[in-house]
């Protein structure tokens, strides 16, 4: 389906599950070796490699299109977080704790203070996930980038890696969720790092040129506002494995909203999900909603709407996590529960509160 932006969410995901594909073709040529891929999380967010008894998660991913709200503005210290978190995040979301990151810059030419600025920025990140910087690579590409304005243009991709604690006897990937379970959303303070190909589209529709440069209100540009920096989740829900709190699932809310992703993990018991009391989108996420005229079905698939990261437990556990996730100044609550019947409906929140089911 062809939305707004010129994007078509539906294409993206056959291309991605098209190259997947062809990538577990790959997935002999390790068999019975080092480097084995293991299936128990085929599917879902990250990949699980054997080496002897250690059992390691992988991650890729990139910042997007966000990158442009850096050329705007010329901030480059805090899209380093948004880059930490689609991929350490993805990790933990199959209860793989991350401990290393490598990342590759491609720019069309060095910028020496930006480049610094971008890496002070994952380093400020890598300390909130608790993961190291183990390598990367800055490559100049020249005409073969480009963005907006005459500073540098650039494209930042990285590779995360991380364990599954011993405490885990397999990955976290919905196997174990059932109905009943409750689903607790971690919130989230904006957009993270998807979907930015629609608002920008919104803001220039509505702006012009430089909407960057329009007072959002009398303390900030539009510009700066949308550049707000992912929250990195994985430290907080890494402790409460590794405290022996049992999880179900955990369903990063990335490209393709709460429904995509939640999916991902439901679809492995063939369960749905009512979320009746999910967060409600900052006002600034429900400003461009409301400008950009777009629909509550449609900003539910492309934004995380609020709503972070969704956690799958025992109901005997809900109420425990959402202490210890206050205790770690993170703001967590119970949100919904799973259900046996194979739908996904959400109690939505933006400008146009309704019953959306997929």
């Amino acid at each position: 389906m062809k939305k707004d932006s010129g994007l078509d969410i539906d294409l993206g995901n056959k291309c991605s599950q098209n190259a997947y594909d062809w990538a577990k073709r790959t997935f002999i040529n390790r068999k019975d070796k080092a480097g084995e891929i293991q299936i128990d999380v085929d599917g879902t967010f990250s990949n699980m490699l054997k080496f002897d008894n250690a059992r390691i998660g992988i991650s890729s991913d990139g910042i997007g299109t966000k990158i442009e709200l850096a050329e705007r503005t010329g901030i480059y210290n805090t899209i380093g977080f948004d880059l930490m978190a689609m991929v350490a995040d993805d990790l933990i979301a199959n209860g793989f704790e991350p401990t290393n990151i490598s990342n590759i810059i491609d720019i069309d030419h060095l910028d020496y203070d930006v480049i610094d600025q971008m890496m002070e920025g994952l380093f400020e990140a890598a300390k909130q996930a608790n993961v190291t910087i183990s390598g990367g690579e800055i490559a100049e590409l020249g005409e073969r980038m480009n963005g907006f304005g005459k500073g540098p243009h650039f494209n930042w991709c990285a590779t995360a890696i991380g364990y599954l604690p011993p405490i885990l006897k397999r990955p976290v990937s919905g196997a174990d969720a059932k109905a009943g379970d409750k689903i607790i959303s971690l919130k989230s303070r904006g957009f993270r790092s998807n979907g930015f190909s629609l608002v920008r589209k919104v803001m220039e529709d509505n702006f012009g040129e430089n909407w960057h440069q329009e007072k959002y209100d009398s303390t900030t540009t539009w510009g700066k506002k949308l550049l707000t920096p992912s929250l990195i989740f994985c430290n907080p829900v890494s402790q409460l494995i590794s405290q022996g709190i049992e999880l179900h699932g955990i369903a990063h809310i990335t490209g393709g909203g709460l429904v995509d992703n939640l999916n991902r993990v439901l679809k492995l018991n063939k369960l749905g999900a009512e979320l009746d009391d999910i967060y409600a989108p900052p006002a600034f996420v429900k400003k461009v909603q409301e400008i950009g005229k777009i629909s509550e079905e449609q900003a539910y698939r492309l934004w995380n709407m609020g709503n972070g990261m969704l956690l799958i437990c025992p109901e005997k556990s809900a109420d425990k996590i959402v202490e210890n996730m206050a205790e770690l100044r993170y703001d967590a609550k119970i949100c919904g529960q799973v259900t046996a019947e194979r739908q996904i409906c959400i109690q939505s929140k933006g400008i146009n509160a309704q019953e959306l089911c997929y």
